[in-house]
């Protein structure tokens, strides 16, 4: 049945009369090799986590998302697991596991795990089996082809897809054992599993139903959208020059039975328990397709990330690392207001973030890290994500505003193998080049993925506070962690992490706008200037943000009349400014939230 409010304003998400915790809770996604190590041994633990879980409260944290702590080789950081059911030692134990879930609910919080099931590492025992003969029982739970041979006799993959790591091997790998390739989208170590296989699917099953049962509410589905094929595997367009491979998404992204396999694990698993899900779906921009997925009676996930924000600068049509491409506030716009809408009027859900652990640190990506505005850009994407509709995502770090690897660190610091890869590449391509290099290593450094894992900085002590003084962190602190850690923070009313938290209590103060309400660009043309307007049926407010480093006067308020302006970001949450109508004088990086005197039309 329809509310009065749902035909007073059409616009409105049809989910305010289907409130879901996963929907007005705030997800703190925690890279627990990074986090906190409590044991010494320089490599975040669950220990680590649980002895934070106070402090993720106080924030305004509601539920916790763990990135990988299966067993694993850890050749992908965790990505590629050998065992679904039991946590790799350097993490700790499933009693470790369980004490967080306790203290956890203790708060009313919950744990979301990270699910990934495109693929396993080369080490689990499904794999082993698989590859041990051609007439194994286990064999068609990966994907295995013969090879190709060039008319010289040259033994070729079975198609052109690139490595998705790197983009610039061949994703198949071959096996001297059994004389054949898998398809291995990531790496070597990463075979992926075939999901045309029913025992495959009904063992994933059973993986949701092993930690639903232990308490966990939901999952983070890595990649979700890989798991169907186009089962004749063609080759791909290559659209790179000096490329021997080229991207294969076009066949192994939202494939030909990606939506029957999601029904059937809301079917068979999902549907039995109160759960949260959202999908991690590269490559998709395709608005129908994104529905399908996250339509409110689709029964497949509750929501996906959509990366159209996080790729505002790659090179259109090119690889990640091609260099970094420019962009501006009518980018950013059209981006937000293409996905708000979206959701609004298809009856799907919003995932809202601009950080996570594929990702540069968003200060350092939106706006300026120097040591003058670094506060100033942290509290402007603090505020305009606290007031965009959708599920909130805040990933570590994120709430002190850290940022990326400095410019000074070489190639040597990173550890991720998607970076690793691509320098090798680099240098094999570019031997004696120092431009090309000096550029290679700028796209890393503003880029790659290790920005957003380099150890969280809770103290200026030795280390940032991380691990013990004796030990050595797995990976490099930033060096501006005297000055830039929690510790300061918690005791300055002014703070980045103090603005999240006030931003966080005001966004579920009044979350039947923020979370729920409507939505309208104001000003759309506008190269430097973002503004928005939410409301409910009760309550109005404009958002405007200067994303330029430059004092500015913006006159795009036009018709829109504020009662009051709760405040700017270069003031405390607690510092009302009187009522304007006219001009707006924006500092540089500047946000400001005012209460409007009238919702707009509800057209």
């Amino acid at each position: 049945m329809e509310t009065a409010a749902r035909k007073a304003h059409p616009g409105l998400y049809v989910g305010v009369d289907k409130h879901r915790w996963w929907k007005e809770g705030v997800i703190y996604q925690i890279y627990p090799a990074s986090f906190l190590d409590t044991n010494g041994d320089g490599w975040g633990d669950v220990p680590g986590i649980t002895k934070k879980v106070q402090y993720l409260k106080d924030l305004g944290v509601d539920v916790i998302w763990i990135s990988p702590i299966y067993k694993s080789p850890q050749a992908d950081m965790g990505y590629d697991i050998s065992d679904y059911n039991d946590i790799d030692p350097r993490y700790g134990t499933l009693t470790d596991v369980d004490e967080l879930i306790s203290e956890l609910k203790k708060r009313g919080m919950r744990l979301v795990m990270d699910l990934v099931v495109n693929h396993t590492s080369n080490e689990h025992n499904w794999f082993l089996e698989s590859r041990s003969s051609k007439a194994s029982p286990k064999r068609d739970w990966y994907i295995w082809k013969p090879a190709r041979y060039s008319p010289s006799g040259e033994r070729l993959p079975p198609n052109n897809w690139a490595q998705i790591l790197g983009e610039v091997n061949s994703a198949w790998t071959w096996d001297e054992t059994t004389q054949e390739y898998y398809l291995s989208l990531f790496t070597p170590e990463q075979p992926d599993l075939n999901w045309e296989n029913s025992d495959v699917r009904a063992a994933v099953h059973d993986v949701l139903r092993f930690w639903l049962d232990r308490g966990v509410s939901g999952f983070r589905m890595d990649v979700i959208n890989l798991i169907s094929k186009v089962q004749s595997f063609p080759d791909a367009e290559n659209n790179v020059q000096g490329h021997k491979y080229a991207s294969g998404d076009k066949f192994f992204a939202n494939g030909p039975r990606l939506h029957e396999f999601l029904q059937e694990i809301h079917r068979e698993v999902l549907s039995k328990y109160d759960v949260m899900t959202v999908g991690e779906t590269p490559f998709v921009r395709d608005e129908e397709e994104i529905i399908k997925v996250v339509g409110a009676e689709r029964r497949e996930l509750n929501m996906i990330f959509a990366f159209d924000l996080v790729d505002i600068d790659n090179v259109p049509g090119d690889f990640k690392f091609a260099s970094v491409h420019p962009w501006n506030a009518v980018d950013l716009k059209n981006i937000i207001n293409r996905l708000q809408r979206l959701m609004l009027e298809r009856d799907g859900w919003n995932s809202v973030f601009c950080e996570n652990h594929d990702q540069p640190r968003s200060v350092s990506r939106y706006t300026d890290d120097s040591d003058q505005w670094r506060e100033y850009g942290a509290k402007l994407l603090c505020l305009m994500q606290t007031t965009l509709a959708g599920t909130l995502f805040v990933y570590q770090g994120e709430e002190i505003g850290m940022r990326n690897i400095p410019s000074s660190w070489g190639p040597e610091e990173y550890k991720d193998i998607e970076s690793i890869n691509y320098w090798k590449k680099c240098n094999q391509m570019y031997p004696n080049d120092q431009e090309k290099l000096s550029h290679a290593r700028y796209v890393m450094q503003r880029k790659a993925r290790d920005n957003a894992r380099i150890p969280i900085q809770w103290s200026s002590q030795p280390y940032s506070g991380f691990t013990k003084p004796s030990s050595t962190p797995w990976m490099r602190v930033n060096e501006d962690y005297k000055t830039v850690n929690v510790e300061s923070q918690l005791s300055n009313p002014k703070s980045v992490h103090a603005y999240w938290q006030k931003s966080l209590q005001f966004r579920k103060n009044h979350k039947d706008v923020f979370v729920y309400g409507d939505f309208k660009l104001i000003d759309e043309k506008n190269n430097k200037v973002v503004s928005y307007l939410r409301w409910s049926a009760e309550e109005t407010y404009v958002v405007v943000l200067n994303y330029s480093g430059e004092e500015i006067v913006w006159d795009g308020l036009r018709n829109v009349k504020v009662k009051e302006w709760i405040g700017s970001t270069y003031e405390d949450w607690d510092s009302p400014m009187k009522p304007f109508h006219g001009s707006l004088q924006l500092r540089p990086w500047e946000g400001m939230l005012g209460i409007c005197e009238d919702a707009p039309p509800s057209s």
